[in-house]
């Protein structure tokens, strides 16, 4: 049995204990197990059982290993379908519900009897869920909310789920002997926030028919549409859809550009070949008489439209190939510009790392500063720093400060933006700060001129450095609110205040589409890593990804600054 099939079961397995209310520690087994699996490389999971490799593995114990074992040897678990018997598998889908948890399914399953999605949408309707204890009205609401929204989303992944799971597809696509070379294309090469399927284009020097039919019978494949001309879309048992589309070397390029681009895109590429005398033909660049141009790579293509390269996260249809033709084009950021981080939290709040392991952990990725911003007193919920919590923080920042020149630890902090638009601490507590983020962390359902009044009064505050995740959205679990975002990024341009990319795979908030608005308003930027763990710096490089889409370049953000020049320009904000 291959990987893909021996996680999704353990993956089923740990979503029954939580509805179950199991030990989490015990459904987090399982996940771990699955997520330890897919890390291997192979079809058959049989060998590596055999000689021990699998009771080895990091992450996989006694009990899945056992589970696992039953799964290689019967293809089935006893375990599994014991925990389906107990449990409607229609409360799984009830899961994915944004808001409704383990507790209120368990709840609504007991009293209401409804054990389906469809169910539950007819318990909201016809007035049941609002009649239980702690549910009402609004609850109810707020549910049918949910289950439209997952209606609308259900098919997409988050980026970083979708990266993880084209690994896997590109390595078995790559180790096929008729492939000369493979590449992601699609949305995901193009760093969109949400991914609906893989798309991979494939270099073949067997018939492309051949090998996308080999492909399609792969093991942990549920079902495959042949496309024809080499193309194929194959369903995985978890329900990832890979669109594999396999091309002959000469036609790799274009196919790849083709595969990657927005419709948009592609159709003002077309119109531009048009323009001059060019067509586009299947997979090839045909000149006025029909012949072929030969094309070896995409900045090829480029050239023989006469424009200047797309970077691959710019091709959405919104204005790429005028600044191409231009020459306009921003010279878009690296990850390396990224010189130090200023969102990040620490076990004095809701953070599971200690500032010097924080610090550690920057150092260890190249930057030369850090900024630890945890939670104002108000938000309570996630360990919100008390005056003294404050002022005993900034004395363990100075003392890292002292024993450790090499690297500057900042003084932030992450204050909420209060209902009526101030900012949590008095003004005395505030001036202490090197540096503020103010977020809205709660009443979420202001209408849009109330929320955006809120906002703009905590603008006014001379303190507030950031605008943390401006639009408060949650990506496949919840909308953002409402708010006139662009008077919101013309007074943060006025102000001076940057503006936050929240680097959190959940947020990605600024959304790249209001970055160029921003950009134009004259507004700088913050990229934000919202770590919570050592582990969780490694979202800058899904902020980053945001900067690019939305035309950003080092220049207009401001953690791209060395800490000589961040610091010089934290001390000039508090002067202003």
């Amino acid at each position: 049995m291959d990987p893909r099939s021996v996680g999704h079961a353990l993956s089923q397995i740990a979503d029954f204990l939580e509805l179950k209310g199991e030990n989490r520690f015990k459904s987090a087994a399982y996940r771990n197990a699955a997520r330890a699996l897919l890390a291997i490389q192979t079809d058959d999971l049989a060998p590596a059982l055999a000689s021990g490799a699998l009771a080895e593995l990091k992450g996989i114990g006694p009990a899945t290993l056992a589970t696992i074992r039953e799964l290689i040897e019967s293809g089935e678990s006893r375990y599994l379908e014991q925990l389906r018997s107990e449990i409607p598998e229609g409360l799984l889908e009830m899961l994915r519900v944004p808001g409704l948890g383990t507790a209120k399914i368990q709840k609504i399953h007991e009293a209401l009897g409804v054990s389906s999605l469809a169910e539950l949408e007819e318990a909201a309707r016809d007035g049941r869920l609002a009649k239980l204890p702690r549910f009402g009205a609004g609850t109810s609401a707020k549910i049918l909310k949910g289950i439209a929204y997952l209606r609308e989303n259900s098919a997409y992944m988050l980026y970083p789920r979708a990266l993880s799971e084209s690994e896997l597809a590109l390595a078995a696509v790559r180790a096929h002997p008729g492939v000369e070379s493979a590449m992601l294309a699609g949305s995901l090469r193009r760093c969109n926030e949400i991914v609906r399927d893989i798309d991979v284009v494939a270099s073949c020097r067997e018939p492309p028919d051949r090998v996308a039919a080999d492909l399609a019978r792969t093991p942990g494949v549920s079902d495959a549409q042949d496309r024809g001309g080499g193309a194929v879309a194959i369903r995985f048992v978890d329900g990832t859809v890979l669109d594999l589309h396999c091309v002959t070397a000469e036609s790799f390029a274009a196919a790849l550009w083709r595969a990657t681009g927005s419709g948009a895109h592609e159709r003002e590429m077309i119109a531009r070949a048009e323009s001059l005398g060019l067509s586009f033909v299947d997979d090839e660049l045909r000149d006025a008489s029909g012949a072929r141009i030969p094309i070896a790579s995409e900045r090829a293509l480029y050239d023989a439209l006469d424009l200047a390269y797309v970077e691959p996260e710019l091709r959405e249809g919104r204005g790429e190939i005028a600044a191409a033709l231009a020459r306009t084009l921003p010279v878009l950021m690296e990850p390396t510009d990224i010189k130090g981080v200023l969102h990040c939290h620490s076990d004095y709040s809701d953070g599971k790392a200690t500032i010097a392991e924080m610090v550690d952990a920057a150092r260890a990725l190249g930057w030369t500063y850090i900024g630890i911003s945890d939670h104002s007193q108000s938000a309570f919920y996630a360990g919100g720093l008390k005056p003294d919590a404050v002022l005993a923080q900034h004395e363990e920042i100075d003392r890292l400060n002292s024993s450790d020149p090499g690297m500057l630890v900042l003084k932030g902090v992450e204050a909420d933006i209060l209902a009526d638009g101030r900012i949590d601490y008095d003004q005395e507590l505030l001036d202490r700060f090197d540096y503020v983020i103010a977020s809205v962390h709660s009443r979420f359902s202001m209408d849009r001129e109330t929320m955006t009044q809120r906002v703009l009064r905590a603008l006014d505050d001379p303190h507030v450095t950031i605008l943390g995740h401006p639009t408060g959205r949650l990506l496949l679990s919840r909308e953002a609110y409402a708010i006139d975002i662009e008077a919101v990024l013309e007074k943060a341009a006025d102000k001076g205040v940057a503006v936050e990319i929240n680097a959190d795979p959940h947020r990605l908030d600024l959304d790249w589409r209001h970055c160029q608005l921003a950009k134009s308003l004259g507004c700088s930027f913050e990229i934000g890593p919202d770590a919570h763990s050592t582990r969780g710096l490694a979202n800058m490089r899904f902020g980053v990804g945001v900067a690019r889409k939305g035309w950003l370049e080092a220049s207009d953000v401001i953690n791209a600054l060395s800490a000589e020049e961040i610091e010089g320009r934290l001390r000039s904000r508090r002067r202003s």
